[in-house]
Parts: structure tokens; C-alpha cells; sequence
């Protein structure tokens, strides 16, 4: 997904594989990145540029006549079994496939406005009404669209716009009746219903006001920071010869004060997983979800009434004023080479929409630079000379306020000594041309050529005036360029995560969801990618569209530094795994705390991970013959023989979780109990898998209503996250909102809130392992169903929490490892 298509990936290593010694050596000794792509291009051949097309030409990214009707017969058979989401995913398709102002795309997406219309979409199901008619809706069928639109305004309450729409329709088919006399008399009477409806509406005493409730509401920076962009004013930039450049506190900083509040530089949408082609058009097209289907290619807002690109079937998007931004800053090119750039892969792709994104940046400008830097070793290693210069240069610091510190830019920052969100900040991020592989190296390098080759294909063929400044003479200056930004994305580009929803079988009322964190995009954060990595950062991040969020999870001292962490985590991954990752991917040993202590106690595992003696129940220690710790007993067993039994045990949960999943929840929790039960006889109470065990069982129990039973169970998992993942940490924060949420709400029946997945957002996908699939809350229209109303607890006789926790403690507790709660029905979120 980030690098080329496998079949590309291994004709180019081929290819390598049979080049003479002495190129080779060329390419793997080019001292600058401009040599790297001039010599690696050179040898691109018109064989490989046509096998490279094959492989573009098997993804459908064109309009195809053929494919509306198939996705709209597709879409009624879900319609029919009122699937109305799969039915709107399906009709989005066939409007995607279809040109504009034909009949195919004006059906789909009256077709669509029905289903939104089911799913009370009333908005969204305006708008795709007004689309159908400006695409050329048969007139013929307009009645049945122009009464779906009454129902929507009356039920948006907007009655004027609903009677003037009746009085339209009337006349309109009182000037020109073209129905039958069974059509007309159906007519006759909705029209008749809907104007008494209209009318009652009119006639309400009282309205109700409409309530407005945003639960992670869009918090600013308090403070806006002077020298680095996007950041508040307690964070400060350092330069230093063996970290780079790094931030730290410029004063204390409290748990779950927002430090980062940054917007992609630039950011494009994973397209997902998709098949290779079959003869025949069932298999043809494809009717699988992909997150091309549901989220916008411009800004990832969540939606289910895409809007196609005119001339694509593949980009879609939320608006059509996000399709005409797309198309003014990068797609007008990217628009006919959608193949190509699915086979290259999402990092050739980010590479080249930052090259586009950079000519709004004063062209000549940018121009400039990378003329006079192409040829510089520097531009290998950016910070390799100026880094020492720059040393003194404190930005922001007491030197600079004193007027003795040298004023030579920070690399990536301006004449004033300002970091930025901006193509100069980008152009800045490190390649680490020296550590990667030369086969590596050259992949990337023959991809670009062959990028810049169409690149200057579609110049050849456009009006000069038609072309923009990025095609012209210049297109070997930003080849150079793209092919250092694609070497940059290995360690600097960020996942962008979301988290995806069903609800879970059997449990009341959908009162439950099932969800998995599922990477969503790849993009580039100029300031994030400031932050240098620990295994046991002080910081979380989180992801609202294109924005990352950096928030505080502990506090930090003034001067101490902001750390995040790039994938490996201490609470998920032993020492040797993490090293062994962060050294592969990043080119760094880590020598983060947690790396030093679990070195030093390399011989004890971790306590989520220990054995317990089936005896006595202490915890067993040694190497291949685990040993009871406690002096009075003398039990000895194999780790063989306990990992074996573990292992065993792992795959009757997994099991007992299908079962869970398929909405078998009596079976579940039998199953699960007696799990539990022999659990107990090797595995520590404070063994990950036991908390599992404890964290399904209060799902099910929570599936069934019974609110005391889950709350139970969910104390103990509880006390193995906090083992596990710490006190402050944020995986704790989302345990403690559970658990507020199973006291307060409970009861009441209300929407309950479960496990978001504990795996912080990766850094960069190549680090991100397989998630567990766990629960989280479902939302209505967005917001929480008043979380934490604390006003009037439930009685302990009737289910509710102990009389010390009948307070604001678990809300507080919340708020103390920086996981935003809502202390009052509708209030806003709180960033503590």
C-alpha cells in the first residue's frame, strides 16, 4: 500500500539484481539525490514503462457506461432487504462509474436520496435530490423525488420551503398531466397527507428548539506559538548535534493540555485493499467497502453521499466544494493517471502531491531553492552543516531574548527564525539517503522517473497555456525532488487512524458496537514530525479529518522534553522487538527510560505476561524451568509446557469472542467463565490475557443489560490495563470513561461506551500490528448521549456504584490522564 504494487516492486529488484557491478555501485554511491534519480532514470526503458502500464491498466478508474446499471440493480437488492447503507455505498459506485448529465448517474442518485432518506439523512438526501434533477431526472418521475423532498423539509421543520414545493408540483402537473389515473390518485393523496402534516406542524403551540450536542468539540490553542506554527505557546524548538531537531515545555505542563493542533501538509487517502480483475461483470466490479467509499480523498470527513470527480471514478468526495478544491490544487493532474499511481503506491503519491501542493508556495521561489540545493550533498542531509551553525540559534530561547544567541536559521524554519507548516518545513525533513537500501533507492528512484515520464506525456498533449508551472523545463528539478520526499516517508510520514463501527449481534437495542482502529490515510505534519520518539512517551495523538492532535497524557516539567512514540510502546512490545523495529524503520537505537530499566531487568518479564504457581499462586521466575518465587514451595514447571497451555487457551478465546461477536451470548460467557476459571491455575491475575477474558465477559454482559455483572468484571480488567499500560496512560483514561459510563448511565439503559482499541495511532503504518477487535460507544447524530450525568446517581440497591464512587472521582480520573469527558448533558468536551 505505501510502496509500489508487488509486482512492479519485485520486476524493478529484478532489474537491479541484473545490472553490471559497476552501475550498481554507481547508483549506491551517488553522493547526491540529484546523480541517485538522473543515473536510475537513464536506465528506465520503454519494456518497462509498458509492463508498469499493464499494471495501471488493471485498475478501473475511468467512467465505464456499463457499471451504473450493475450497481444500481446491486443497491435495490440491498434496498429491498432494507440495507439502506450498503444500498447508498453501492449507488455511490454507480454514480462514481458515471458521466455527467446522463441518465445512469441522474437514477443513482435519486436512488441514493431514498436510502439516505431511510436513514434519516434528510440533508444529505436534499442535496442528492437537486443533484438528480441537475443531472437530467426523468420527467416522468419527478413526482416521486419531489415528494420525498416535502417529507424531508417537514421534517426538518422547514414548512415554507414545503409548501411552496407542493404548490410547484401541482401546478406543474396541472399545466402538463402526465401520469395515469391510478398514479394520479396516489399522488392526490400524499399530496393530501402531506399538506395536513404541514398544517399540524403549522398549527404546534411550542416548538422544540433544536439541540445542537458536539462532544469532542473543535478546542483552539489557547496560546498561539511565535515561532513554531500549529503549536500552543508551551512548547519551545531545540537543535541539538545527536537529537536534531526536538521541542520541549517552555513551562509546566499539566495532563491533557493541548500542545499540537496541526493540519496535514499534505495527506492522501489509503485506497484499501483491492482485488485483481476477472472476466465476466459480476466479478468485474467490485461491491466490497473500501475507505474510498466512505471518506472524502480531500479531507477524510465520513460520508455516505460521495461526490465524483467529472472525469474519474476514483476520487470521491464529501462536497462538491471539496471536489473543486481537489481539482484546483492537485488533481487536474493527478486525475488521468489514477492507475498509475494506485501501482506505485501511497508514498509516490504523497511525494508527488507535495510537489503540487508546492507551487502555491511562490513557485520561483521553491524553484530556487531546489536549483541551488539538487546538487549539494546537503540535500541528502539537510541538518548535516547547518545543524552545528545552528546550534546557538535557541529558538525561543534565553539566548535569543538576551540578544547573544547567533540568529542562523533552524533548518526548516524562515528568515525569522519561524517553523511553518509549509512546503519549506517539508523540503527540510530528513531522507536518510545514507541508511537505506540501495535496492530501496533505486525502486523509488525508477517509480519517480516513470511518475515524471507520464508527467510530461500529459504536458505534451495540453495547450500550453493549460499547463502549469510543475510541467514544464522544470520536471526533472521536482523529480529530484519527489524522489526526496519519497525517501523522507519511511520516517516521517504519519498514520492517520479512525475508528470504524458495527453494532454488536444480540446485544439490546444495538447498545453495543463492535470496532477496529483501521488507518485511514498517510500524510505528512511538518510540526509533529518534530517530536523524537519514546517507548514511554509523555503524549497521546489522535486524529479529527486531517488534523492531529497532540494532548499531554502526564505532566511535564519545564524544560523536560515532548516526547511521542512512533509505533513500539513499552506496554505492548518487549525491549528487543522494539529496538530491532525502530532500528530498521527509523535508523536509530532507543534509549528512552524504559528501553535503560527493562534492559537492566531483562531475566523478569513483564507482569502482563507472568506465570503463576498452581499451588501457591505466586509468580513463577527462571528461563526454560520456571520456578516458584515463593520460598515455602518448591513447584517447578516447563515454559514450554506453560506457553503451550497459554497458547491453547488463546484459541478458545478467540473462539468464545466469534460467539460474542455472532450475538451467542449465553454460550459466550459459559465458555468464557470457565476460561477464566482455568486460567487461574497458571496465569497471574495480572496477565494480559485474563484481562481480556474479564474485558469479553463485560461485553456480553453489557450486551444483556445487566449493568452490575459487566461493571464487575470490568473493575478487574481494569487493574490489568493499569498494570499493563500505567496509571496516566490514555488506554487507562478509556477503561475509566467505560467504567463511568457503566455507573451513571447504565441503569438508564442509555448507549454504552467500550473499549476503543489500545493501540495508539502508529507513526508510520509500516509499524502498525493487527488490532483485537473491541467495542466502542455508538453516537447519535455524532454526540454522546450525556455520558456522565452525575446529578442523580443510581441507589446502590438497585444496581448502582458503591456510595465512593457515587461521585465526580471517575470523571475527575478521566480528566487526570487527559482523555476529554462531558461533566454535564450536552456540555462541551473538556481538554484538562
Amino acid at each position: 500500500m505505501d510502496l509500489p504494487v508487488d509486482a512492479w516492486k519485485s520486476y524493478v529488484f529484478q532489474k537491479w539484481s541484473l545490472l553490471p557491478k559497476s552501475i550498481q555501485d554507481a547508483i549506491s554511491t551517488a553522493d547526491t539525490l540529484r546523480d541517485l534519480f538522473l543515473h536510475s532514470s537513464s536506465l528506465l526503458q520503454p519494456e518497462d514503462e509498458m509492463f508498469l502500464k499493464s499494471l495501471s491498466g488493471g485498475y478501473l478508474v475511468g467512467k465505464d457506461p456499463s457499471a451504473p446499471p450493475f450497481y444500481r440493480e446491486e443497491g435495490n437488492k440491498k434496498f429491498q432487504k432494507k440495507d439502506y447503507t450498503g444500498a447508498t455505498v453501492l449507488y455511490s459506485k454507480g454514480i462514481s462509474h458515471a458521466k455527467p448529465h446522463t441518465a445512469d448517474i441522474s437514477l443513482c442518485y435519486a436512488n441514493r436520496s431514498a436510502a439516505l432518506f431511510y436513514l434519516d439523512e434528510y440533508e444529505m438526501c436534499l442535496k442528492d435530490i437537486t443533484r438528480a434533477q441537475m443531472h437530467g431526472y426523468p420527467e416522468s418521475l419527478q413526482p416521486k423525488v419531489t415528494l420525498r423532498k416535502v417529507e424531508c423539509l417537514v421534517t426538518l421543520g422547514r414548512l415554507q420551503e414545503a409548501g411552496q414545493t407542493i404548490r410547484h408540483l401541482e401546478s406543474s402537473f396541472a399545466a402538463k398531466p402526465t401520469l395515469a389515473a391510478a398514479q394520479f390518485q396516489i399522488l392526490q393523496r400524499n399530496l393530501c397527507r402531506l399538506k395536513m402534516k404541514v398544517k399540524e406542524r403549522e398549527n404546534l403551540t411550542a416548538t422544540f428548539p433544536e439541540v445542537v450536542t458536539k462532544v469532542f468539540e473543535d478546542m483552539d490553542l489557547r496560546e498561539e506559538n511565535e515561532q513554531i506554527a500549529s503549536a500552543s505557546s508551551s512548547v519551545g524548538l531545540r537543535v541539538d548535534p545527536l537529537r536534531g531537531r526536538y521541542l520541549i515545555a517552555t513551562k509546566d505542563i499539566l495532563p491533557g493540555e493541548l500542545l499540537v493542533k496541526e493540519d496535514a501538509f499534505v495527506s492522501v487517502l489509503n485506497p484499501g485493499e483491492r482485488p485483481p480483475l476477472h472476466h465476466g461483470l459480476e466479478s468485474k466490479w467490485d461491491t466490497r467497502v473500501t475507505n474510498g467509499d466512505l471518506y472524502c480523498h480531500r479531507c477524510l470527513k465520513h460520508t455516505l453521499a460521495m461526490v465524483p470527480c467529472d472525469g474519474c471514478s476514483y476520487a470521491k468526495y464529501c462536497s462538491h466544494e471539496c471536489m473543486q478544491q481537489a481539482w484546483d490544487l492537485y488533481h487536474n493532474i493527478e486525475c488521468p493517471l489514477g492507475g498509475l499511481l494506485l501501482a506505485l503506491g501511497v508514498f509516490c503519491h504523497v511525494a508527488l502531491r507535495s510537489t503540487l501542493l508546492a507551487r502555491f508556495e511562490d513557485a520561483g521561489k521553491v524553484l530556487k531553492k531546489l536549483c541551488g540545493e539538487i546538487s549539494n550533498k546537503d540535500m541528502c542531509s539537510p541538518e548535516s552543516e547547518n545543524l552545528i551553525q545552528a546550534l546557538s540559534s535557541d529558538v525561543g530561547g534565553e539566548s535569543e531574548k538576551n540578544g547573544t544567541g547567533v540568529k542562523t536559521p533552524v533548518p526548516g524554519c524562515d528568515i525569522n527564525g519561524k517553523y511553518e507548516n509549509n512546503y519549506n518545513a517539508v523540503f527540510h525533513l530528513l531522507p536518510h539517503t545514507e541508511n537505506h537500501s540501495p535496492e530501496y533507492k533505486f525502486l523509488c528512484a525508477v517509480s519517480v522517473s516513470a511518475l515524471c515520464k507520464q508527467l510530461e506525456a500529459a504536458d505534451s498533449s495540453k495547450p500550453e497555456a493549460a499547463v502549469p508551472p510543475v510541467l514544464c523545463s522544470e520536471l526533472n528539478i521536482w523529480g529530484v525532488a519527489m524522489l526526496k520526499q519519497m525517501l523522507q516517508l519511511q520516517c516521517n510520514a504519519q498514520a492517520i487512524t479512525t475508528i470504524q463501527q458495527t453494532a454488536l449481534s444480540g446485544s439490546k437495542e444495538n447498545n453495543v458496537t463492535d470496532s477496529r482502529l483501521v488507518r485511514l490515510a498517510t500524510g505528512i505534519f511538518p510540526v509533529v514530525s518534530l517530536l523524537n520518539h519514546s517507548c514511554s512517551p509523555n503524549t497521546s495523538m489522535s486524529f479529527v479529518s486531517t488534523v492531529a492532535t497532540i494532548r499531554a497524557s502526564e505532566k511535564i516539567g519545564k524544560g523536560q522534553e515532548i516526547l511521542h512514540c512512533y509505533g513500539p510502546h513499552h506496554s505492548r512490545m518487549g525491549v528487543a522487538d522494539r529496538q530491532q523495529k525502530l532500528r530498521s524503520q527509523y535508523f536509530f537505537d532507543c534509549g528512552c527510560p524504559a528501553c535503560q530499566k527493562e534492559k537492566h531487568r531483562a531475566a523478569v518479564g513483564p507482569r502482563w505476561e507472568a506465570f503463576c504457581c498452581n499451588r501457591c499462586g505466586a509468580v513463577l521466575q527462571g528461563g526454560d524451568v520456571l520456578s516458584c518465587g515463593s520460598t515455602s514451595c518448591t513447584e517447578s514447571v516447563s515454559r514450554e509446557h506453560l506457553i503451550s497451555r497459554l497458547q491453547d487457551l488463546q484459541q478458545r478465546v478467540g473462539s468464545a469472542r466469534n460467539l460474542l461477536s455472532n450475538g451467542q451470548l449465553e454460550q459466550a460467557i459459559q465458555l468464557l467463565l470457565a476460561y477464566r476459571h482455568d486460567a487461574e491455575n497458571f496465569l497471574s491475575a495480572e496477565h494480559s490475557m485474563v484481562g481480556e477474558m474479564e474485558d469479553a465477559l463485560a461485553q456480553a454482559y453489557a450486551a444483556l443489560g445487566d449493568w452490575q455483572k459487566s461493571a464487575t468484571h470490568l473493575q478487574k480488567s481494569l487493574r490489568v490495563v493499569e498494570v499493563q499500560h500505567g496509571p496516566a496512560s490514555v488506554e487507562m483514561g478509556h477503561e475509566l470513561f467505560k467504567l463511568a459510563q457503566l455507573f451513571f448511565n447504565g441503569p438508564a439503559d442509555l448507549l454504552l461506551i467500550w473499549n476503543l482499541p489500545s493501540m495508539l495511532p502508529p507513526r508510520n503504518s509500516a509499524l502498525a500490528t493487527p488490532l483485537p477487535r473491541k467495542l466502542f460507544p455508538k453516537m447519535v447524530h455524532g454526540a454522546w448521549p450525556h455520558p456522565l450525568q452525575v446529578s442523580a446517581p443510581t441507589p446502590r440497591s438497585q444496581g448502582g456504584p458503591p456510595a465512593s464512587l457515587r461521585t465526580t472521582a471517575l470523571p475527575a480520573l478521566c480528566l487526570s490522564v487527559g482523555f476529554p469527558v462531558l461533566c454535564a448533558p450536552c456540555g462541551p468536551a473538556l481538554p484538562f
